[in-house]
């Protein structure tokens, strides 16, 4: 039997400032939890759902990372149940930029309608509601 990966656990982001980071995320629902691996250090994270993102300080990132582990390199697509209007609204009351969207795109499971705006660290984040057929 061959073996296959099913899912996604986390994944990591690199940033600038993790304070600044956190912010940004809670503001977009996400719950930040600080966490002590087996090597006994303190590390952050951001929770949405069953998943979550680690944090990297640039310049202090944890071992083993990423061969080029830069702030930026992201592009980033979240699903939620919340239709493109009312991340629209949401965007705006919280002064965050809309890069492009509402607009169609193509996922992993099928038709999307997509907000694109940039976290601090000026990673691509897509916020897609799935539509139906």
């Amino acid at each position: 039997m061959i073996p296959h990966i099913n899912a996604l656990d986390h994944l990591v982001l690199t940033v600038v400032d993790i304070g600044r980071t956190v912010a940004f995320y809670e503001a977009l629902g996400m719950v930040a939890e600080e966490f002590t691996p087996a090597d006994g250090s303190t590390r952050t994270a951001l929770k949405f759902g069953p998943h979550k993102i680690n944090l990297h300080q640039k310049g202090h990132e944890y071992l083993p990372h990423a061969q080029s582990a830069v702030p930026g390199s992201a592009d980033i697509c979240f699903l939620s149940d919340s239709p493109p209007e009312a991340w629209v609204a949401r965007l705006q009351a919280l002064g965050i930029a809309i890069e492009e969207g509402p607009v169609r795109r193509t996922g992993a499971t099928g038709p999307l309608l997509s907000v694109y705006i940039r976290d601090p660290d000026l990673n691509l984040i897509e916020i897609a509601h799935p539509l139906s057929g």
